[in-house]
Formats: structure tokens, sequence, C-alpha cells
């Protein structure tokens, strides 16, 4: 079993930064997949970004290629998402999810594990 906590969210304008951990405890990281996911109101939960274990593969949804970047710390359980420019249609809750493997899936069939989410504002 992996547990994951999220924090990070919180209210920002537009244009502005925020950056959100995900800390897994339970297991080791290290053979895991991370992925962040997101679901706005009275939408579907929709794929952010992903990477591997090693951190060497990641992926990202168009709507935030050049804006949000993950990245991981092995050694301290956790994996970030820096997230820069934000704007309005980025408000959702948030999702930290992990797979054991290498593959770097986008959908949510795909994880086993999920946190509780984080809200993230963005006013405009």
């Amino acid at each position: 079993q992996v547990q994951l906590v999220e924090s990070g969210g919180g209210l920002v304008q537009a244009g502005g930064s925020l950056r959100l951990s995900c800390v897994a405890s339970g297991r080791t990281l290290s053979t895991y997949t991370m992925g962040w996911f997101r679901q706005a109101s009275g939408k579907e939960r929709e794929f952010v970004a992903a990477i591997s274990w090693s951190g060497g593969t990641t992926d990202y949804a168009d709507s935030v290629k050049g804006r949000f970047t993950t990245s991981r710390d092995n050694a301290k359980l956790t994996v970030y998402l820096q997230m820069n420019s934000l704007k309005a249609e980025d408000t959702a809750v948030y999702y930290c999810a992990a797979r054991s493997g290498r593959r770097v899936p986008t959908t949510v069939d795909d994880y086993d594990y999920w946190g509780q989410g984080t809200q993230v504002t963005v006013s405009s």
C-alpha cells in the first residue's frame, strides 16, 4: 500500500505560480511512476503530468506544456508539480497518483493509489 498526501494548493491570481507537493508513505517511491491529475467542478478527472520512477521521463497534457513542471525526490518520498503562468481554467482539485512499474501512462484507470487532493483556485 502507498499513502499519498498532497499539499501546496491555494488561491492565486492569474499569471501567478504555485508548487504542489505529494508525500508518500508506506512504500519506497523509487519503483513507482507518479502522476498528477485534476478535476474541475462538474468535469471528469483529467491528466496533467507524469514522471517515471527515475525521473528520466516526463509527460504533460498539452494544456499545461511549457507552464507546469513535475519532478521528484525519491529520497524524500516526494513528488512536485511546479505551476507557472496560471490561468483561471487551471482551477481544480489536483490529485497525485502512483502506479508500480516503468510505464508512464496518462489515464486515470492506470493508477492504483491516489491522494485526497488539494484545491487550486486561480482568480482572473
